[in-house]
């Protein structure tokens, strides 16, 4: 309960100091997300999760980032699952004011865990997903490098709640189509935090078919706010990046049948 609490005035304090100010410069994007999603089942306590994000600003012309993320599921019981990974990100200066003060892109390397928690409602699916991650994000020390020569540590803790439900039938199964809705809070902390603690947010909803066991495909609306991790001529800067999302989830099954 104690942790319940506490975690509802992170949330609060978060939005309170990063939305509550006449200093900040908003900026606004359209951006175009297509994502990739691969499980692989080992068996029945085990899987590998792939998964690479092609992400882009004005909907598809422009580089925005690029995301690989690799892990390892344990399925614990049949609500809660647990992975460990690591990711590679390597974003580009999009946008108004790019997000390397310098104009540069960066690579970025991540460890992270992550635990699930599945849940039903009548005809609701809900989940909770709760990330840590630690970051080595890349930084030049001078305009003239053309490489990153400094990976500073930081560290984030994430929450997304996804809500999913069947638009025929009580449930979601083969040919049936289905809505999901989502948001996801992202909070920096630690000793390198950068401007602010609030890091972004992300607001989704989306129309998806599962076609069988093995694939669904979900697209939809997405919605970014993103706060700089620096001042601009002693100002926040928040990125409001509009646009549309599409998930290509694949389930392959390595386990022997008879």
């Amino acid at each position: 309960m104690n942790l319940k609490y506490t975690f509802l005035v992170i949330i609060i304090f978060s939005i309170n100091s990063s939305y509550a100010q006449n200093t900040r410069v908003n900026e606004h994007n359209n951006i175009g997300w297509y994502n990739y999603f691969g499980t692989f089942k080992l068996n029945d306590k085990y899987s590998i999760h792939s998964e690479y994000q092609l992400r882009r600003d004005n909907f598809i012309t422009d580089k925005q980032q690029g995301l690989l993320r690799l892990g390892l599921n344990y399925q614990l019981n049949q609500k809660l699952q647990l992975r460990l990974g690591y990711a590679w990100i390597e974003t580009y200066p999009y946008g108004e004011t790019p997000i390397n003060g310098m104009g540069k892109d960066f690579t970025e390397h991540r460890a992270f865990q992550m635990i699930t928690i599945t849940d039903k409602i009548s005809k609701i699916d809900i989940s909770h997903r709760f990330m840590l991650e630690q970051r080595w994000v890349g930084r030049y020390s001078n305009a003239a490098l053309t490489d990153e020569d400094e990976f500073p540590f930081l560290n984030r803790l994430r929450y997304m709640i996804r809500l999913q439900m069947p638009l025929k039938g009580d449930k979601i199964e083969n040919k049936t189509p289905y809505i999901a809705a989502y948001d996801e809070l992202f909070i920096g902390f630690g000793k390198n935090v950068n401007e602010n603690i609030f890091d972004q947010n992300r607001i989704g909803l989306v129309l998806g078919y599962r076609f069988s066991n093995s694939l669904r495909i979900e697209a939809g609306y997405l919605n970014q706010t993103l706060q700089l991790g620096r001042e601009v001529n002693n100002r926040n800067v928040f990125q409001n990046n509009n646009g549309f999302i599409i998930n290509t989830n694949f389930n392959f099954d390595l386990t022997s049948k008879k």
